[in-house]
């Protein structure tokens, strides 16, 4: 299969289609929509601005309407003679529609089609995520509402510290939750600014483009200025993005942390119900808290997709270098990984169930009360009275 790119010379040697479309092909499978969905923008666009017949711009129109579709329903793919997910749609395209498919790319580059694709994929990402984070903090709250009457220790160097309750320590985690929703949406700052248009980095010298017209059919705020700007800026809402998903499954892990605590038989102050709990492979007594375990462990894949991302792009020069693909992976694995985790959770909560019975307060736990009470009782100061308190014995 012949590259779009190809001029005509030695064909590409395998090995090299291999090692620079490395697993391309296969993670732009998740753009095709949005790609096909910027191309209609496009065209209309060049129609607008008479680069384009009535005709050509019909043909192209119902082409990758219909190439959208059937990719919709899986009967095509992007191989990996196609490199990317730029490239196998208008080569579909021109097959099905003639030379009117190779209208399509006049006056755009796959470096601006690829981050418009992205952009338009990370918007729906980052609603989807947001709400999904909001889901699980509501989760949260009808658990603290339904063991409102549950007392609970509150922890400090994991010792026992302060009186605290259920209810207190799930809507901690709850409104956190929301804070990372709310961080999350953040990111649309710099998702909001369209690139197409800016091709290669420095624009279409002798085309007559309306940037404006496209970001506007595409629902982008505003339309990234100056064209240099546009390839310096790749990786940053990538990096915001996979910032604030770090930061969510960090509160996420910690929750997690809690819960596996609690179901130690040393404390078995919760049931997780059997549903989300597995079996042992060799002790028939056992029940395995693993979602709760993968919940931990998985944050550290967000947080190394993190540092990978930042790594890719700390040092590049200006203008689009190939590098800025490898970003794909690691920003995609987060976002699923996150995605899975926000799912699973909010029916997971939902079994939790707290063991009243089972949770015993140490009766030193009132002791920064009872300085407090001190000082309004009696005037002192609040180091004499956490003195006194302090020397009392214990118990």
């Amino acid at each position: 299969m012949s590259q779009l790119w190809n001029k005509g010379g030695a064909p590409l040697d395998e090995r090299v289609l291999r090692y620079t479309a490395g697993e391309d092909y296969a993670l732009d499978e998740r753009l095709v929509a949005y790609d096909v969905k910027a191309s209609l923008a496009h065209v209309e666009m060049l129609h607008a601005q008479k680069l384009l017949s009535t005709a050509d711009r019909d043909e192209l129109r119902a082409g990758l309407e219909a190439l959208g579709a059937e990719h919709a329903r899986g009967d095509w793919s992007i191989e990996l003679g196609d490199e990317d997910g730029q490239t196998a749609p208008e080569r579909r395209l021109t097959q099905r529609i003639g030379p009117a498919g190779g209208r399509v790319h006049l006056g755009r580059s796959r470096n601006d089609q690829v981050l418009t694709a992205l952009r338009l994929y990370l918007r729906d990402a980052v609603t989807a995520l947001s709400a999904g984070a909001v889901c699980v903090a509501e989760a949260l709250e009808r658990l603290g509402e339904r063991e409102s009457a549950t007392i609970l220790p509150g922890y400090t160097h994991m010792q026992q510290a302060m009186p605290s309750s259920v209810a207190l320590w799930a809507r901690g985690f709850a409104a956190e939750l929301r804070d990372d929703a709310q961080g999350l949406r953040s990111v649309l700052r710099r998702l909001d600014k369209s690139p197409l248009g800016s091709a290669a980095g420095f624009g279409t010298p002798g085309l007559p483009i309306d940037r404006q017209a496209t970001a506007a059919a595409l629902g982008f705020a505003a339309v990234q200025e100056p064209v240099t700007a546009v390839q310096l800026s790749r990786g940053k809402a990538e990096t915001q993005m996979l910032c604030e998903l770090a930061l969510l499954a960090q509160d996420l892990a910690r929750f997690a942390s809690d819960i596996l605590l609690f179901y130690t038989q040393e404390f078995a102050f919760v049931e997780l119900p059997e549903a989300f709990t597995t079996g042992s492979s060799i002790m028939p007594q056992k029940r395995n808290p693993d979602v709760f375990e993968l919940v931990r462990g998985r944050s550290a894949s967000v947080h190394a997709c993190l540092d990978e991302v930042l790594a890719i792009t700390a040092k590049l020069p200006s203008g689009y270098q190939r590098d800025l693909q490898l970003i794909k992976f690691p920003l995609f694995r987060a976002i699923d990984i996150v995605g899975q985790t926000l799912d699973i959770l909010p029916a997971a909560i939902e079994g939790v169930r707290f063991r009243p019975e089972r949770i015993r307060l140490d009766p030193d736990i009132h002791a920064a009360e009872q300085a407090n009470a001190l000082v309004v009782k009696e005037g002192i100061p609040f180091r004499e009275a956490y003195r006194r308190i302090g020397k009392k014995p214990p118990g």
